[in-house]
């Protein structure tokens, strides 16, 4: 189920200002994934934020079964400094925070996430 955008960004505001608040980065987390899910449609690559979440993205050759084409794989903190801006991807890949595996793996074109809300409470990167 998609979080609301604007609990979604209370929750990023929330995680910036307390980035040990669980439950916000958890909300966070989840919002921004499916943010990337619905700025990068496609089921080409699986990015995982363990324990928090995970999602299909990318357009390309499509899995069904078993391991995906490419797997791009991080913690919840490193997640969330990618997405806002606070770290790069090379060098979240530079201090192995971040790993990433398989053709259209690299998601730096899309990130960080400009997040705003238009007044139909749609989520606009």
């Amino acid at each position: 189920m998609p979080i609301d955008p604007c609990a979604g960004q209370a929750a990023v505001a929330a995680w910036s200002r307390d980035p040990s608040d669980v439950a916000a980065r958890r909300t966070a987390v989840r919002f921004t994934l499916g943010l990337l899910a619905q700025i990068a449609p496609g089921r080409t690559v699986e990015v995982r934020v363990p324990p928090d979440g995970a999602v299909q993205a990318v357009a390309g050759p499509r899995h069904t079964r078993g391991t995906p084409p490419a797997v791009v794989q991080t913690d919840p903190g490193t997640w969330m400094r990618l997405v806002t801006g606070q770290t790069t991807w090379d060098e979240a890949l530079a201090d192995g925070s971040l790993t990433a595996s398989g053709e259209r793996c690299d998601l730096s074109a899309w990130l960080p996430l400009a997040v705003t809300t238009a007044a139909d409470g749609t989520v606009k990167p």
